[in-house]
């Protein structure tokens, strides 16, 4: 293995992929090692699939090479390689009349020789496969009646009884609730632990690719614009730049996107702070009003959602006082717009904050016609 390789499972170098011949995206260096979760992510039609269909050879790569386990992927037997990789397309598999049971069965074919007889052994992986994916109550199903999201779940079943050390999956999560996402990739997370599976991936839910990826590669044009670990990835702006987002903005501290800011003149001025006022700032930007927020320190939890939907905020530098020109700045917006409204909570009274109760109780002096109530917990 080369020293653009040492310590990694898997690698790639100046891998070009394509169709007819054609590269549509070059240069590609990826890297994972064992027990690490490497995320693609970029636009639609960015390459993601094509990419994930090269690194298995189901394309074949128009240049470069792939490394697994320090050799060159083409130069592994297959049924050597079919022990090692195992992977998870969106394609339809062909399945008429199959149960589920038997789809997954069809995991352990590199093992059972070649009349494909299962051994005790195979039976019991694909049932602890199954039990993994909390499939073993589909065991009986038809596969082509069950839904998408247990079709994905007897697919990855399917996998895993393979007992590969790399895994490729292509959009997983696509079909599965928030409830089934949260437990499939949980279950991918716990798997890299402890049996120090690696696996690749692509995702299109942004804020879960942050949070479960050791590294993501960042597919913009005809190549991997960024690629290491989430916090080096998403940087202030940069989702927004990758996906050339117009019409709302995406909030990398947070990973939330936020619909676009209600534009005009502020009608409304929120007091708030602590994460008490983001569902106000929302149901405000759904009924299109205008509004300003303040005092926000700048490590507030609900300081990036302001950002992203306040015509205008009044802030302070994280761990700084209340500066006198901010409180005059807040009573001007104040006294400029038709209604004030406060979610802060009493117990940030003047004791700890006397600015901010000074503005509680200014906004309790101004009407609020737009059919707010002026709130104050």
């Amino acid at each position: 293995m080369g020293a653009a390789g040492e310590g990694f499972y898997f690698h790639t170098e100046g891998l070009a992929v394509g169709y007819q011949k054609t590269p549509l995206i070059r240069d590609i260096g990826l890297s994972l090692r064992r027990g690490e979760i490497l995320t693609l992510i970029g636009p639609n039609g960015a390459g993601k699939t094509t990419i994930l269909r090269s690194i298995i050879r189901q394309l074949e790569p128009l240049g470069g090479l792939v490394f697994l386990d320090g050799k060159e992927l083409g130069k592994w037997p297959a049924g050597e390689l079919a022990a090692r990789l195992s992977v998870v397309l969106t394609e339809r598999i062909r399945a008429e009349g199959m149960t589920c049971q038997e789809v997954v069965e069809t995991g352990r074919y590199p093992y059972t020789g070649r009349f494909g007889k299962l051994s005790g052994r195979d039976h019991m992986a694909v049932r602890e496969a199954m039990e993994l994916v909390h499939a073993n109550g589909l065991a009986g199903e038809a596969f082509g009646r069950i839904s998408d999201g247990q079709r994905q779940r007897v697919m990855l079943a399917r996998a895993l009884c393979q007992e590969p050390e790399l895994i490729v999956l292509d959009e997983p999560t696509s079909y599965l609730d928030i409830r089934h996402k949260l437990e499939f990739l949980s279950l991918l997370q716990k798997l890299a632990r402890e049996r120090n599976l690696s696996v690749v991936l692509s995702m299109h839910e942004l804020d879960l690719a942050e949070r479960i990826s050791d590294k993501v590669a960042c597919i913009r044009g005809d190549k991997v614009d960024r690629f290491g670990p989430p916090e080096e990835v998403f940087t202030p702006g940069y989702i927004n730049s990758l996906y050339q987002i117009s019409t709302g903005s995406y909030e990398e501290r947070t990973g939330t996107p936020e619909l676009p800011l209600a534009k005009g003149r502020p009608q409304i001025f929120v007091l708030s702070g602590a994460g008490s006022g983001i569902f106000l700032y929302r149901r405000l930007q759904r009924q299109g009003i205008p509004f300003a927020a303040g005092i926000l320190w700048e490590n507030d939890q609900e300081y990036p959602v302001a950002r992203a939907l306040a015509s205008e905020i009044v802030s302070e530098r994280a761990f700084c006082r209340v500066r006198e020109e901010s409180v005059r700045r807040a009573k001007q917006l104040m006294d400029g717009c038709q209604g004030v409204i406060c979610t802060l909570d009493p117990g940030m009274g003047s004791d700890f904050y006397p600015e901010l109760a000074e503005l509680a109780e200014y906004g309790r002096q101004l009407q609020s016609p737009l059919g707010f109530n002026f709130l104050a917990r």
